[in-house]
């Protein structure tokens, strides 16, 4: 087994289609993958259908976009092997798309105000089949330069983080909310890359509504945070999970299958 269970495609913020994920999986040995794009579902049937094609079992994914509110941070929700109508998690990732294609959209007038000639059709069509704009998108008819180029870093962080023209955040929805969405509907929660975003606090508090697992191997993880990740796991009898977060051109370079699941992936099974 080799499960790449933290992939995006551009039915978020990836900039590959399914199928090229899927092919590339296929090509790197990958027996199990799942697409975890963000706060949708909308790419399931695609992806179920190319993963018999080529010959990878499909696990049901999503990463939702949640907050931490005691502690004021974001933390990232992963749902696995949820029920394809997935009714609970429709309903609480909806508000959160539309928030952010409006904050998107307010991005790129605040952009275009400050000199930059962007046409928002064109994003859009960059975007499909997302029916949502992400800054990469935005990002993608601003610079042709790659993405962990100094030359992208600097553009982005100009524009959208410490107080840019196009700086600010949307309103997340509540972490607990999305452990219970994603249990509703049959799946398992897991905390995401808890040491990117600083998570590790509040997963004993998710533990309480249903929370099944912890990512333990991602890019961003070092040698401690798997140590973290294992001792939670332990303590709280959670599956740990792990995947590359290929996002294609659109993130950091990787190979789809480079960075697997743990060898205790297959326990997600028994706590679903």
């Amino acid at each position: 087994m080799k499960a790449d269970l933290h992939v995006h495609s551009h039915y978020s913020d990836g900039s590959d289609s399914v199928e090229e994920v899927v092919r590339q999986a296929r090509d790197n040995g990958v027996t199990h993958i799942s697409f975890v794009d963000h706060d949708t579902v909308d790419g399931l049937p695609e992806i179920i259908m190319l993963g018999e094609k080529y010959g990878i079992e499909v696990i049901p994914g999503i990463e939702i976009s949640a907050y931490d509110f005691k502690r004021k941070r974001k933390v990232h929700v992963l749902g696995y092997h949820y029920r394809p109508e997935a009714i609970h998690i429709k309903s609480v990732c909806q508000l959160i798309l539309e928030r952010r294609q409006k904050h998107s959209l307010w991005q790129i007038l605040q952009l275009n105000n400050a000199g930059y000639e962007l046409d928002i059709e064109a994003i859009m069509e960059t975007a499909w089949p997302s029916k949502t704009i992400y800054k990469q998108h935005v990002m993608s008819h601003l610079t042709e330069s790659a993405y962990s180029s100094p030359d992208y870093r600097t553009l982005y962080h100009l524009l959208f983080k410490y107080g840019g023209v196009a700086s600010g955040d949307i309103e997340y929805l509540d972490a607990f909310a999305a452990v219970e969405a994603i249990v509703a509907d049959g799946g398992v929660a897991v905390v995401a890359h808890p040491g990117q975003l600083d998570s590790y606090d509040i997963i004993p508090e998710l533990v309480e509504v249903g929370l099944g697992g912890v990512e333990r191997n991602h890019p961003d993880h070092t040698e401690k945070d798997h140590q973290k990740v294992e001792a939670l796991a332990k303590l709280y009898s959670l599956a740990m999970t792990g995947g590359t977060d290929y996002h294609g051109s659109f993130g950091t370079a990787i190979e789809v299958g480079s960075l697997t699941s743990p060898s205790l992936w297959p326990h997600i099974k028994e706590v679903r």
